[in-house]
């Protein structure tokens, strides 16, 4: 199963390697990423997969969703059919 996953917060060293190295541990795999510092504020948005990962998508969720809270970090992660029925036209 494929998500879209954005990470917002005031730029810092290892943001990247925080989330990415979460990811990894939970066998999450990064298919593509953007990031971009617009004054002082880090943005980043990934499309992971989660197929590989024995973790459900409700435990990935949550870690993500706590590894932000832990380090003053917005992430949010949405599968991706759910993405394309809100964004439909």
């Amino acid at each position: 199963m494929k998500a879209i996953m954005t990470v917002i917060g005031s730029d810092r060293v290892g943001i990247i390697a925080s989330v990415c190295s979460l990811l990894a541990s939970m066998d999450v795999n990064i298919l593509d990423i953007n990031q971009t510092v617009m004054e002082g504020i880090f943005t980043m948005t990934l499309l992971v997969d989660t197929s590989t990962s024995k973790h459900s998508f409700d435990e990935i969720r949550s870690a993500v969703i706590q590894r932000g809270e832990n380090e003053g970090l917005n992430i949010h992660i949405q599968r991706t059919d759910i993405f394309n029925a809100m964004h439909r036209v």
